[in-house]
């Protein structure tokens, strides 16, 4: 039987702690989760730097960094690069790129230099048929308490939509704030789904009870209204 030297890639579950790691980053060293306790963190990777794929999402998270600070998330970067690489290259980013009116991007967050690919390999960042060399785009969204909530992958040729990594963070906060789920498309203000019961005779009870801002599809399907307000009243106050 003929036998390879390939290494099995593992990926973190949802609601598993995430994997722990010392790294040196452009801002100093970390220690992950730890030294994010309390915090939400955004934990991606890209294939490498100066690319314009990677260039064009790192000027995107920059500009961005205050809004997600907002809702208590931090952005923490990652690429196999070493360290030097990563400092020419975000100071090139804020010299020399202009792009969709972002101009003089400063990168403040940490980007971890990964040369010995541990953390991505931790992470399940290399991905057959894609790179041997270089991690994919994957973003894991990490809890205050150090649990991925959520994971995004993306190949090496499509950018992230930023709209939907913030989507996701403001989601997850509000699941947990207010104990529903959030349907299909669901953006602050839209309504919010009421946990199924645990039978549907329990179920068909709760339909039929009146509650304002209540609309019942079927036993299994309730939604109620939730305003924005009130949404970003209880998540950013955290």
């Amino acid at each position: 039987m003929e036998t390879t030297n390939q290494e099995v890639m593992t990926l973190p579950r949802i609601g598993e702690a995430a994997p722990v790691f010392n790294a040196v980053t452009t801002q100093g060293p970390i220690n992950f989760p730890s030294d994010y306790s309390g915090k939400w963190v955004i934990l991606f990777s890209h294939p490498a730097d100066f690319t314009p794929v990677c260039t064009s999402e790192f000027m995107t998270f920059a500009s961005m960094e205050d809004e997600f600070r907002q809702y208590n998330c931090e952005l923490v970067g990652l690429s196999v690069d070493g360290l030097y690489s990563h400092i020419a290259w975000l100071r090139t980013i804020k010299e020399k790129i202009e792009y969709k009116g972002m101009k003089n991007v400063e990168v403040n967050f940490p980007l971890i230099e990964d040369i010995t690919m541990e953390v991505a390999k931790k992470y399940g960042m290399i991905q057959p048929g894609e790179s041997n060399t270089k991690a994919v785009r994957a973003v894991f969204f990490i809890d205050p308490k150090g649990i991925i909530r959520a994971m995004i992958y993306y190949p090496l040729s499509l950018g992230r939509n930023f709209d939907e990594l913030l989507r996701v963070i403001i989601a997850l906060q509000t699941t947990d704030a207010f104990s529903v789920a959030t349907p299909a498309d669901w953006r602050p203000g839209d309504e919010v789904i009421i946990p199924t019961a645990g039978s549907c005779g329990v179920a068909k009870e709760r339909m039929e009870t009146k509650e304002e801002g209540k609309k019942c599809y079927d036993w299994f399907f309730c939604t109620k209204e939730l305003s924005e307000k009130k949404v970003m009243a209880e998540i950013k106050k955290k």
